[in-house]
């Protein structure tokens, strides 16, 4: 196995990735059994030698046990490995849920090589940068990609051509159960996607330790994933679901609510991950189906509504089971009393996962019930962020600790509180999107003077993205079908980023420091913004 005592870990194009984590915490953690100390591959195979017959992956094509998976991962990476790729590489995805998807990021753990899974609804805008700011070198697509904005990207494979390989003596790498594995993708509150790097041991220890513990369940389990593999909460899928845990991955390539529920009744699944959306879309849906499999209905990536919460309860027959984590690695939830619920409860922190410490702006540890900072470090803790040293500056404190820029409190029986989310983020179905960026390209238009991009509440998606518009003086206040021509035709924003409410004012209002009051502008724009249509 590599030694990574040498220093960081700096891929073939010149992308270095350094563990922020203290070594000797690593090595801590596992000692103690809180990690399996493992690459993912490793952990594949064992389950393929122990029930090769038990189906790892039901997708449309219908179910694959564990031994023809593997039959496919080794044949891709074999292919993968005879044309040079290895453990130098960065090697992106790009591809819906199914079977190939799940065969692309194990081959990629196979030859020892980086995965950067890529949620395949992206715009070309977003993958584009994406593939440049990883330096990604191959990229595994059914989609037709022009590379002449790509110098890094040196080979486009389409799933079938890594299927008829017939190599024998191909050898799976062996990589350091710290090295880098996967990176994840999250656009937070950020103006473009940031990636975070996680290790073998972070994913299979970390996030393997937080599913163990969320499904409270001893032997393998049948999970139903909704959201895209490619996304931060759908990376439980490959590596923890299949690699860790050895379960059934059910896999549907796209959602619609009545196709999800049937395919519970179909595929047996026992426990079903969504977006609270999705999941209000299947408690709404009038479809009847068998629901008597499911132990467990998990909702994470936005808050929950007492409504989504009671209308899930009265179809599922189930409580739900909230998960408060991000990309960036925290994660806390109410698996252990899943009916308790209040908003802001994020369920009380398991040290297997993260440690959480609620800090004042001094870094200091406040006293359970004072607001804070929410802090965390843990074996699910990443490597650190991909070609943004000014995020890990930022983001990371002294001794490997996460900074997730939410504000926390400690409450009674050690549980966890979150109070506001310190980031701007709007989160729009499960998927987080960037007020800054929108923002940034309304205030190039000439009749803008300011704007401020804040959420209003939806009682479908959770919450949609509002532009509070400030006209410059003596300019015609411009419409909202202006301003949304103005970003998709002049500034080339994609569709899934457009603000979908308008609110114009004289001003903005300002707070007691002097900046725009977002807090404020989100209760104006409550009652009375108007659609982006208008």
């Amino acid at each position: 196995m590599e030694n990574l005592d040498a220093g960081p870990w700096t891929s073939r194009n010149g992308v270095v990735l350094a563990d922020l984590v203290p070594r000797a915490l690593r090595t801590g953690w596992a000692e103690r059994g809180l990690c399996p100390d493992r690459d993912l591959y490793s952990l594949f195979s064992a389950h393929v030698r122990s029930a090769p017959r038990r189906e790892a992956v039901i997708d449309e094509e219908g179910p694959l046990d564990y031994a023809a998976l593997d039959a496919r991962v080794r044949r891709a990476a074999a292919t993968l490995a005879g044309n040079g790729w290895g453990p130098s590489d960065i090697i992106a995805v790009l591809l819906p849920n199914g079977r190939d998807a799940v065969v692309a990021e194990l081959a990629i753990a196979a030859i020892g090589a980086v995965a950067l899974p890529i949620p395949h609804t992206r715009g070309m805008a977003d993958i584009s940068c994406l593939l440049n700011r990883s330096r990604a070198g191959a990229l595994i697509t059914d989609a037709e990609m022009a590379a002449d904005d790509l110098p890094y990207l040196r080979e486009v494979w389409k799933p079938e051509a890594l299927d008829d390989h017939g190599d024998t003596d191909w050898r799976p790498a062996r990589p350091d159960a710290e090295a880098p594995a996967r990176i994840l993708i999250s656009s937070g509150s950020e103006s473009s996607p940031k990636m975070v790097a996680y290790s073998h041991n972070a994913m299979a220890g970390g996030r393997g330790n937080y599913l163990a513990a969320l499904r409270g369940a001893t032997g393998p389990c049948r999970d139903l994933l909704l959201v895209s593999l490619a996304s931060s909460y759908g990376s439980l899928g490959t590596p923890v679901i299949l690699a860790r845990h050895g379960g059934t991955l059910v896999l549907r390539s796209g959602f619609d609510a009545a196709d999800a529920l049937r395919a519970i009744e179909r595929d047996r699944p026992t426990h079903v991950f969504g977006v609270p959306t999705m999941l209000r879309r299947m408690a709404a849906c009038e479809v009847a189906a068998d629901l008597s499999s499911l132990r467990a209905v998990v909702s994470s990536a936005g808050p929950i509504f007492e409504e989504v919460r009671r209308a899930c309860a009265r179809r599922f027959g189930l409580p739900l089971i909230n998960v408060y984590g991000s990309t960036d690695g925290v994660n806390c939830h109410t698996g252990r009393d899943p009916g308790t619920y209040a908003p802001g409860l994020a369920g009380t922190p398991d040290p297997a996962v993260a440690e959480v410490s609620v800090r004042d702006a001094e870094w200091r540890p406040v006293p359970d019930g004072t607001a804070g900072e929410i802090w965390a470090l843990g074996p699910m803790t990443p490597l650190c962020y991909v070609g943004a040293p000014e995020l890990d500056a930022r983001y990371r404190a002294p001794g490997g600790w996460v900074r997730t820029g939410d504000l926390g409190r400690i409450g009674e029986g050690g549980t966890l509180w979150v109070v506001d989310r310190l980031k701007r983020v709007v989160i729009r179905g499960g998927v987080s999107l960037s007020p800054l960026a929108v923002e940034l390209e309304l205030r190039a238009h000439p009749d803008v003077a300011d704007v401020c991009c804040v959420p209003v509440p939806d009682p479908d998606l959770g919450e949609r993205m509002c532009a509070c518009v400030m006209p410059r003086e003596g300019a015609p206040a411009p419409s909202p079908a202006a301003l949304i021509a103005f970003l998709r035709e002049e500034r080339g924003m994609e569709l899934r980023k457009l603000p979908e409410r308008f609110v114009v004012l004289p001003e903005l209002p300002l707070g007691p420091t002097g900046k725009v009051c977002a807090g404020t502008l989100a209760r104006v724009a409550a009652e009375s913004a108007v659609p982006a249509q208008n």
